[in-house]
């Protein structure tokens, strides 16, 4: 061959690596390429909410079909090296984003991190890693979230007309920043409440992990310090339900109100059987939506649409953000949870509960 064909021969498989090089490590597909995007979910566990498997993975698995994009979701089951693992072998398989419910910032940050070294794109889902590097942040109005809390925890004592009740607080994980938003909305509705007298400030403790068991222990404490305890505000559903059997056991519940969020089908009939008070539906299947929407954006290398910012206070920096909105959920709309269809009268409806969901007019 002669030398100046060889020459050329070598500079197009230079060209070629070249090309190749920056196509993996731009974290993303651009228009000219044919790459189709591979998008990785972690998510945290299965145990603090039922919402992750039932609710998460199925809406997310779904709008990534519609989207005609390949996707990998995997659940950390609350385990720090697992996460870093499983975020690892993602990374490896050439995800062109990774998508994060954090287990505590530290670990995020770490992994966020690594993935943006390698030119992954990045977006915290419902927790912002506090410090980190995600590019979007798609969640809830989380301060909204404990607002209604506060609010139905009062509705519902107002409607027994509790006088000077005893109100204990289960928060949610210190390692969550959600549980810090979500106390920010409560205390904000219950705190000048402490102040007047109307209320008195009960037993003050939050829950490591979200983890039920935990929950009861510290629950039955309270119970134990505080015998009288007139009202409960549970951070979410599995808190919630914990207070509700430590209730059930001294013939209480029904006579306490509880709080909680995330519209479980536990939670649902607990207020149908009147046990519980309220809940805070957040409508996963939009979070779902607008996280995939993003994630596709990113690996196409667009601009994605968002309506918000949030401030991570510790990393000094807005984070472009997709909040939605939540709903407060009593007794007499419980029925709105079914037919926006995140629970199926099949599952709330079964054995004792069919008469109870007929009364509030689930047929």
């Amino acid at each position: 061959m002669p030398k100046r064909l060889l020459l050329t021969a070598a500079s197009l498989a230079l060209v070629g690596s070249l090309a190749a090089c920056d196509d993996s490590s731009s974290g993303g597909t651009d228009s000219g390429s044919h790459t189709k995007p591979k998008i990785g979910v972690i998510l945290p566990d299965s145990k603090s909410s039922a919402r992750w498997e039932t609710a998460d993975r199925k809406y997310l698995s779904e709008a990534f079909k519609a989207a005609g994009v390949d996707f990998d979701i995997q659940n950390a089951q609350n385990d720090k090296q697992q996460f870093q693992t499983i975020a690892d072998q993602m990374i490896t398989s050439g995800v062109n984003v990774l998508v994060i419910v954090n287990l505590d910032s530290g670990t995020g940050k770490a992994v966020l991190d690594k993935a943006k070294a390698q030119g992954v794109a990045t977006i915290d889902y419902d927790r912002l890693t506090l410090g980190g590097s995600a590019q979007y942040y798609v969640s809830f109005d989380n301060t909204e979230v404990g607002k209604l809390q506060g609010e139905g925890l009062s509705k519902c004592l107002s409607d027994m007309k509790a006088k000077k009740p005893i109100v204990a607080t289960l928060n949610g994980s210190p390692t969550d920043n959600n549980a810090t938003l979500l106390a920010d909305g409560y205390n904000g509705v219950l705190d000048p409440k402490y102040k007047s007298g109307d209320y008195v400030k009960g037993p003050d403790q939050s829950v490591p992990d979200w983890d039920s068991a935990e929950a009861s222990t510290i629950f039955e404490q309270m119970l134990t310090s505080k015998p009288d305890i007139g009202g409960v505000l549970a951070a979410n559903d599995t808190l919630g339900n914990a207070a509700i059997a430590i209730l059930r056991k001294q013939n209480r519940n029904g006579k306490v109100p509880v709080t909680g969020q995330d519209a479980t089908v536990q939670a649902l009939q607990n207020i149908l059987a009147g046990d519980q008070c309220m809940t805070v539906y957040k409508a996963v299947k939009k979070e779902a939506d607008a996280t995939v929407k993003l994630a596709v954006s990113l690996a196409k290398s667009e601009k994605g649409e968002t309506n918000a910012t949030v401030e991570d206070p510790e990393g000094k920096r807005k984070v472009p953000s997709v909040l939605e909105t939540p709903v407060a959920i009593y007794k007499d709309n419980v029925k709105d949870v079914v037919d926006d269809g995140y629970v199926t009268k099949e599952a709330l409806c079964a054995g004792k509960y069919a008469t109870l969901c007929s009364q509030v007019g689930i047929n």
